[in-house]
C-alpha cells in the first residue's frame, strides 16, 4: 500500500541519523528498508531530496518519506520440490538443500529458491524487498544447507527483519573443520568487510566493516592414524554477516571441509582411509548446515523453534569418521 510519512524533528532528536530517526518513529519499518527507500530518493528533508541514510537531522527539520506500492516480481516459477518444514498464512520454513541459491542474481535468474517459491504459491509472498527477492528475509549460501524462514506478507517481513537486525533470532549451525579450534569453545568477535583482493569474498578487519559475533563449541574431534585431524563444531550466531562462519573459521586457521572459496591449501592426505578420502574429495559443497532457527511469530507472539538433521551426504561423512576413529 502506497503512503507518505510526514513529521517534524523534535529537540530530543537533534543530530540523529535520518535512517535511525525514521526507524525509531516507525518501528514497523526495518532499517534496511528505510535505507533502500532513501537510496531510491523517496525521502525529502525540508522539501529537498536526500540520498544519504547517514545524514544528520536538526530539530525543526520537516521530513517526508514516500513509501511506494511494492513492485510485483516478474519471475518464472521453477518446478523444484521444496522441503517445507512448517507453513501458516504468514510464513513458511524451508529446509534448503545445498546447490540451490536463494534468489535470482548474475548468471542464474530462474533456478533459485525464489523461483521454486513462485511455483509453490506466487501470490503469497512479501513484496517489500528487492523485486527479485519476494519473501526473502535472510539468506544462506548456495552450498550451505538448512533452515530458512520465508515471509508470506509484508507485515511479517518487516517484523522478522526487525528481529534479525536486533539479533534476537536463534541460529545454530553445525560444521566440520580442518584441525582443532583453540580454545575448543569460545566467542569470535571481529569486524567483517569485503575483501580488498576479491570482491566476492569477505575478510576479517581490525577497523572497518560490520561487527560479527560467532559463539562456537567443539562437539567432537577426530584424529588417529587413518584420519586427518578434523573437528565437528556447533556455532551460534549473534550477528548474521555475509559468509560469517566461513570467514571466522578461516580467521581461526580452521577452514570448513568442502569450502572451495575460503579453504587454505592442504597437502594431499597421506595414509588416510581410502573411502574417507573419497567422501571428502567428492563433497561438492561445504560441510555447513543451518540446524536450528528460532524467532517470535510476528502475529501470534509465540516463540517458535525449528530443528533439522544433517543431510545424508554430511551424516555419511560424520558416520565414517566415527567408525574410523574407533
Amino acid at each position: 500500500m502506497e503512503k507518505d510519512i510526514n513529521f517534524i524533528v523534535e529537540e530530543n532528536e537533534n543530530n540523529l541519523r535520518v535512517d535511525v530517526l525514521i526507524n525509531k518513529r516507525q518501528g514497523s519499518i526495518s532499517r534496511t528498508r528505510i535505507k533502500n527507500l532513501i537510496l531510491k530518493e523517496k525521502l525529502k528533508v525540508n522539501n529537498e531530496n536526500i540520498k544519504s541514510p547517514s545524514k544528520r537531522v536538526i530539530a525543526g527539520d520537516k521530513l517526508s518519506l514516500h513509501i511506494p506500492e511494492p513492485e510485483v516480481a516478474s519471475l518464472k516459477p521453477y518446478d523444484f520440490k521444496l522441503e517445507i518444514i512448517y507453513e501458516d498464512e504468514d510464513l513458511l520454513i524451508i529446509n534448503k538443500p545445498a546447490g540451490i541459491i536463494m534468489h535470482p542474481g548474475a548468471g542464474n535468474y530462474d533456478k533459485t529458491v525464489v523461483n521454486a517459491l513462485m511455483h509453490h504459491n506466487k501470490d503469497s509472498l512479501s513484496t517489500i524487498g528487492d523485486e527479485l527477492r519476494p519473501g526473502i528475509v535472510h539468506r544462506i549460501d548456495k552450498n550451505t544447507s538448512g533452515l530458512v524462514v520465508i515471509a508470506k506478507n509484508n507485515e511479517t517481513h518487516e517484523n522478522l527483519s526487525t528481529q534479525f537486525s536486533k539479533h534476537t533470532i536463534t541460529r545454530v549451525y553445525q560444521l566440520l573443520i580442518w584441525g582443532k579450534l583453540r580454545p575448543s569453545k569460545g566467542k569470535i568477535d571481529t569486524f567483517i568487510t569485503r575483501s580488498s583482493k576479491n570482491r566476492q569474498l569477505m575478510e576479517v578487519s581490525n577497523s572497518k566493516g560490520k561487527q560479527a559475533i560467532t559463539n562456537y563449541k567443539t562437539i567432537e574431534v577426530f584424529e588417529n592414524d587413518k584420519t586427518p585431524t578434523l573437528s565437528f563444531v556447533e556455532c551460534k550466531l549473534e550477528t548474521g554477516r555475509t559468509h560469517q562462519i566461513r570467514v571466522h573459521m578461516t580467521y581461526m586457521g580452521n577452514s570448513i571441509v568442502g569450502d572451495d572459496k575460503y579453504k587454505k591449501k592442504y597437502k594431499r592426505l597421506k595414509n588416510i582411509d581410502i573411502k574417507l578420502e573419497s567422501l571428502i574429495s567428492k563433497l561438492n559443497r561445504q560441510f555447513l548446515h543451518a540446524k536450528t532457527l528460532g524467532f517470535i511469530h510476528p502475529k501470534t507472539n509465540e516463540e517458535m523453534i525449528f530443528s533439522s538433521i544433517l543431510p545424508q551426504e554430511l551424516s555419511n561423512l560424520l558416520k565414517m569418521l566415527r567408525n574410523t576413529s574407533e
